[in-house]
């Protein structure tokens, strides 16, 4: 008893301490969310601070709050700054449309959204009509072109930048920040600076004064992790500085232990709290050679069954298919298993609704504030709805797989290896539409990390493989719902 105390208190002052180091750095800020249009905003600023706007733009299947370093940052250093929803992502209820493969298709719509941030950034109290426009992965192309095309913009800032708009003079004032990791992406970046004669780390002009060009590499770090490397964004506030003649009053916040802390704190917890249910028996125990049949068997015919049928019914990227994929890989997995005498038990499904709760409440609003957001908007319930069944049948299926995560380790690797290995064969038979699909891998493998451990305390707890299941399928469903990005090409 005394050390689940000691766990749960533990827990606590992680969980506490995170908090703290994410909410001290907007002491001091005037911080108010806006709508320009359909579009959401959230102004960050010094009290009444003037002159230029940072307009603020994030990548594909992102949001405001994944930006919130570089925009409290930027807002504490002194200037104005406005972060935004894109069409399709975080609260924005107006989906992505348009071509994704043209210019004058979805970029251009894009662009116009991120005209109209800007006319309102302007617009605002103390603001001059001086900006620059600072984006990542897929804003990093938008910003670089609206950059061009609006007279206004003084420097853009690129984080994981490729754009085809940047020419050897164009944009004027451009600075290039990636992680070092990102090796395609560096190598783009060292091949805009080569055909100025430069290297990766030189500087070519000087900012502010009609034309300048860098490039730099943030240590440790690949395409998310860059968003939260204190080193790039100092780059980026220095850039901006010497672009409008100003010295920053503050320098570039470190916010990802705090993140990281926090959310130990969050899933910490979950274990001392998991002693509260009752204590059960030991899940079915299938034997090697039925636990690779049914391991490796669903996640082959899952790809192969579903290539040969038309999945498109939901106005999210991919997600009407993902929702299939969970559907029938969790369907297959539970159909053998209750055929050689392994279906679950139905006790559990109190425990399973609690661990949700806690996932989406506790551990999703942590997300949802600092990290990416996780709190739907109206429009995105049907498609929650719609992939729910699916994903609780998927993760009702690791839990037979995993023997609520009482099994061997090798097995646990091998049925989840096999899950996302499942996933990549479908993206090989149809690369083209399921491209995006790449995207869920890394959430997915985030999901067994932290959510998955809340899973095992209680599944190691209640021996149930359908509190562990209902639990991890809810919240998977939801995570999924809240993430791809809505898109209706006919809009």
């Amino acid at each position: 008893m005394t050390r689940h105390i000691l766990i749960a208190v533990l827990a606590l002052c992680a969980l506490a301490a995170g908090l703290w180091g994410l909410e001290a750095p907007r002491a001091g800020l005037e911080i108010r969310q806006a709508q320009v249009g359909e579009t959401p905003v959230t102004v960050m600023r010094q009290p009444a601070a003037e002159g230029p706007v940072v307009v603020i733009a994030h990548g594909f299947a992102g949001s405001r709050q994944l930006m919130s370093a570089w925009q409290l940052s930027l807002a504490r250093a002194g200037f104005i700054t406005v972060s935004f929803d894109f069409e399709g992502h975080g609260r924005n209820p107006v989906p992505m449309s348009g071509d994704v493969t043209s210019i004058d298709g979805t970029t251009r719509l894009l662009m116009e959204e991120t005209a109209r941030v800007t006319e309102y950034a302007v617009g605002l109290p103390g603001a001059q009509p001086r900006v620059a426009l600072v984006g990542h992965s897929m804003a990093s192309d938008i910003v670089v072109r609206q950059g061009i095309a609006d007279p206004r913009v003084e420097a853009v800032v690129g984080i994981s930048l490729f754009s085809q708009a940047v020419t050897e003079d164009a944009p004027a004032n451009l600075l290039i920040v990636n992680g070092a990791w990102e090796g395609a992406l560096r190598a783009e970046a060292r091949r805009v600076m080569a055909e100025l004669g430069a290297e990766e780390g030189d500087t070519v002009g000087t900012p502010g004064d009609g034309f300048a060009r860098r490039a730099v590499a943030v240590p440790f770090v690949e395409h998310v992790g860059v968003l939260f490397a204190p080193a790039g964004i100092a780059a980026a506030t220095d850039w901006l500085g010497a672009s409008f003649g100003i010295a920053p009053e503050a320098r570039a916040l470190s916010l990802g232990p705090w993140i990281l802390l926090a959310l130990f704190g969050a899933v910490l917890l979950v274990r001392p709290l998991a002693r509260l249910l009752p204590v059960g028996e030991a899940p079915w125990h299938p034997s090697r050679k039925l636990f690779w049949a049914l391991a490796l068997a669903p996640a082959v015919l899952t790809p192969l069954a579903l290539s040969l049928f038309e999945t498109r019914f939901l106005p999210v990227l991919v997600a009407d298919y993902l929702a299939l994929h969970l559907a029938l890989y969790g369907a297959l997995v539970l159909a053998g298993a209750a055929w050689s005498g392994g279906l679950p038990a139905r006790r559990g499904l109190l425990a399973g609704l609690a661990l949700a709760a806690y996932g989406i409440l506790v551990f999703g609003g942590i997300m949802d504030r600092y990290v990416g957001s996780f709190m739907p908007h109206a429009g995105r319930i049907p498609v929650i709805l719609a992939i729910l069944p699916g994903a609780i049948l998927a993760m009702l299926a690791d839990a037979v797989l995993s023997e609520g995560t009482r099994a061997a380790l090798w097995r646990r690797v091998v049925a989840r290896g096999a899950f996302l290995s499942s996933l990549g064969i479908a993206v090989a038979l149809d690369f083209e539409r399921l491209f995006f699909l790449i995207i869920i891998l890394p959430v997915i493998l985030l999901f067994y990390l932290s959510y998955g451990t809340m899973g095992r305390f209680v599944g190691r707890r209640t021996g149930s493989v359908v509190a562990m299941g209902i639990g991890l399928g809810v919240i998977l469903g939801w995570a999924l719902g809240v993430t791809f990005p809505m898109f209706d090409p006919g809009a």
